[in-house]
């Protein structure tokens, strides 16, 4: 698309002149001779950016620059002038004006203030467009009570500068969280800064975080700005925090303290604003109790405890989220919108998800894929999903072998052996995952497998 430049100048030569070469570079030109025919120029071209001069009759470019600011705030505007001075210079930067040209105009320079104006007007867009497609990206999908709760807790806390503790199995989307807690908030303009304290090795860790000076150590070869420099005014997203070492957990218990830290390699303190948010999928509480995270630095986080539920306690927020992500995949795939069977989606909400939200949006991203026609069954399913749907229907394999045996015992005892040993396979034969999931004692779950003769799997 043509971009289209609006020169205001009440000299026609200049007009002219400029209308030609721009136009020799690709742009299409529209000219105004003062600044009320500008500004009705505006509102009916609305054009890329505004070439303004600053001395014309019936009104001032100064006049024309607040004016287009008040109607189009998005709109670069350049001020040209062959009578300018530093104070008219700096009063239209303070007014919003992108730059200052001086008169008489080297167009070559002209040319290249117009390229960055466009390009900055480019990015600035982009980057809204990148935003809008964050926070859609990151909305908190469900409308069980367990998410209506949070979501109004969320909205309490946010605007405070309280650190908040988020706890959660993995997969249940506790960034989600540490991100809406930062958009409703009033440091929602400032970094979303967030760091995986499991995934960085402990000798790295502290330069992540704090930042180092160049030398501090073998491959330092220049100054580095930490995390918590980057998220000054910010948030500052710990996630899988229960990881962190003893030594780190001690700076960053500093930090929450004064608000001052020092680069490794260092020794300037560096003074931060930055609220904390944390995550882990660890009981802090055990970890205290085993040594191996401080239990003053846990008092300070858990000013606000967060807590997302799995996916198995809110089976009614199941056809939300797989409608949800079907929509987004069929859209990102170029696919027609694929729809599930009343059956399927039943076997869906059946299903215990043990690794929550994230392997749902994976499952339904390879149904998307998968799934040849626009309708998915339970055959489409994967084969325990598939298993767990036929064994409730009428003349089943499963459901007859049941119905054969003699009592109720028998009955009883044969399925409870098959229901285990799909929930092992559901768990990779882990058995104390397997003994959470069915809330069953571990040692309880170790006898039945025992009497039931059942092979674990290694």
């Amino acid at each position: 698309m043509t971009e289209t430049i609006l020169i205001v100048d009440d000299e026609e030569g200049i007009r002219s002149s400029l209308a030609g070469i721009l136009e020799d570079e690709g742009y299409r030109t529209v000219c105004a001779a003062d600044g009320q025919e500008a500004l009705a120029l505006c509102g009916r071209e609305l054009p890329s950016l505004v070439l303004l001069d600053i001395w014309m009759p019936k009104m001032d470019g100064i006049e024309t620059l607040k004016k287009l600011r008040e109607q189009h705030p998005s709109l670069n505007v350049i001020m040209m002038s062959g009578h300018g001075t530093i104070e008219t210079a700096v009063k239209s930067t303070k007014l919003g004006a992108y730059d200052f040209i001086e008169k008489p105009l080297s167009l070559e320079k002209v040319v290249v203030t117009i390229e960055n104006a466009l390009a900055m007007t480019r990015l600035k867009e982009e980057n809204a467009s990148l935003r809008g497609m964050v926070t859609q990206n990151q909305e908190m999908i469900g409308a069980s009570a367990a998410m209506v709760r949070l979501r109004e807790q969320i909205r309490m806390v946010a605007p405070s500068n309280a650190s908040v503790l988020i706890t959660g199995e993995n997969g249940t989307g506790k960034e989600l969280v540490a991100r809406a807690v930062h958009f409703h908030s009033q440091r929602k303009d400032k970094p979303f800064i967030e760091i995986n304290c499991a995934a960085i090795p402990e000798e790295l860790i502290e330069s992540e975080l704090f930042g180092h000076e160049r030398g501090a150590f073998t491959g330092a070869v220049a100054q580095k700005k930490g995390k918590f420099d980057l998220a000054d005014g910010g948030t500052l997203f710990l996630d899988e925090i229960g990881d962190m070492s003893l030594k780190t957990q001690a700076k960053v218990l500093r930090i929450l303290q004064e608000k001052k830290f020092e680069r490794v390699g260092g020794t300037r303190t560096m003074e931060v604003d930055v609220r904390i948010v944390a995550a882990t999928n660890k009981l802090l509480e055990e970890e205290i109790k085993q040594g191996s995270f401080r239990e003053d630095l846990y008092y300070r986080l858990n000013v606000v405890p967060f807590k997302v539920p799995p996916l198995r306690e809110r089976r009614d927020d199941i056809p939300l989220l797989t409608t949800y992500f079907l929509e987004a995949f069929c859209r990102r795939e170029g696919r027609e919108l694929k729809r599930l069977v009343p059956e399927a989606m039943a076997a869906m909400q059946r299903y215990d998800w043990p690794g929550n939200v994230r392997e749902l949006k994976n499952i339904v991203e390879r149904l998307v894929i998968m799934t040849p026609g626009g309708t998915i069954t339970v055959n489409h399913l994967p084969d325990y999903f598939g298993a767990e749907a036929r064994a409730n229907e009428p003349g089943s394999g499963k459901l007859d072998s049941v119905l054969e045996l003699s009592s109720l015992r028998e009955a009883r005892e044969e399925f409870e052996r098959e229901f285990i040993i799909q929930k092992l396979e559901e768990n990779d034969w882990n058995v104390s995952r397997t003994a959470e999931a069915i809330e069953l004692e571990r040692s309880n779950l170790h006898r039945k497998i025992k009497s039931y003769g059942i092979d674990i799997k290694k």
